[in-house]
């Protein structure tokens, strides 16, 4: 008894103990973030003329400049172009390789090369993998989808590996006891399981190739971000505005896309259904606008 007391009161006199590593760690974080800030000259005063050229800017960009609009629609078309087929070819790549990559599934000598595969393709930005495909193939589209392939590669691949070695083995198992091949084997053990997370994987690299594809184009690999890029060189701040705003609307009209895609794959609706609830949203609007 006299030996539970002493441990009783011991552990009410000081029931949570300090973790000096786990301070010393943060103190020395805070240190060097003070470090940091110093070094690249991160001021208060930088801020504040920051600032005030920021007004100045936006005060060019107002009112945006529409008038060069078929070379807009021009740029945002090629764009969307490389954003569709650099989607197309990453995702029909990515699907062997995170496959191969799944380790509950393939031995160690096929998961970690494709492993390898993945990390080289993520390991660098798709404007540096742009410039190297221009400087392979020229400027132009073809660098751009390229680039933006392997970009999806190293994301999707990986994405696609993980879900794999999440599924549920038992019924991989039920379908190899069959006498099913390999490939029934993924048909009907695997794809049932993960196919609503490869349909959102797919959208969502679709949308990140949108953003990315009006990004390349600075480095010459075509879309609309070279159109940017020479409008900043030419201080022509209200075409730019314009650019960024016709680059906004096909990023949303890429989620809403994406959102159908959803809807149809993954909840199960058709058209005829996505239009009938549009139509019933817009009359419940309609009819909630008159009763106020």
């Amino acid at each position: 008894m006299t030996g539970r007391a002493a441990i009783s009161a011991s552990s009410r006199a000081n029931p949570f103990q300090v973790d000096w590593r786990s301070r010393a760690a943060w103190i020395a974080l805070a240190a060097y973030v003070v470090y940091a800030a110093a070094q690249m000259d991160a001021s208060a005063e930088r801020v504040a003329i920051g600032f005030h050229n920021a007004g100045h800017f936006f005060g060019r960009m107002f009112p945006p400049n529409f008038a060069r609009w078929e070379l807009l629609l021009k740029g945002l078309g090629e764009s969307l172009e490389i954003a569709v087929l650099a989607s197309a070819l990453g995702i029909i790549l990515s699907l062997p390789i995170g496959l191969c990559a799944s380790r509950n599934l393939m031995p160690a000598w096929a998961s970690w090369p494709a492993r390898l595969v993945i990390v080289a393709a993520r390991s660098f930005h798709p404007v540096i993998v742009a410039i190297l495909f221009v400087k392979a193939v020229g400027f132009g589209a073809l660098a751009g989808i390229l680039a933006l392939a392997v970009a999806s590669v190293g994301f999707a691949a990986k994405l696609f590996a993980e879900a794999i070695e999440e599924i549920s083995l038992k019924q991989v198992e039920a379908v190899r006891a069959t006498g099913a091949s390999f490939m029934s084997v993924i048909a009907y053990g695997v794809l049932p399981q993960v196919f609503a997370r490869f349909i959102g994987f797919c959208t969502y690299q679709l949308d990140s190739n949108l953003r990315n594809s009006t990004m390349v184009g600075i480095v010459g690999a075509g879309g609309i971000g070279g159109t940017l890029f020479a409008a900043f060189q030419r201080f022509d701040y209200d075409y730019v505005c314009a650019i960024l705003i016709s680059i906004i609307v096909l990023i949303m009209a890429g989620e809403i896309l994406a959102t159908y895609v959803r809807a149809i794959f993954i909840d199960g609706f058709s058209l005829a259904d996505i239009f009938r609830r549009r139509e019933r949203g817009a009359a419940h609007h309609e009819q909630h606008l008159e009763d106020d």
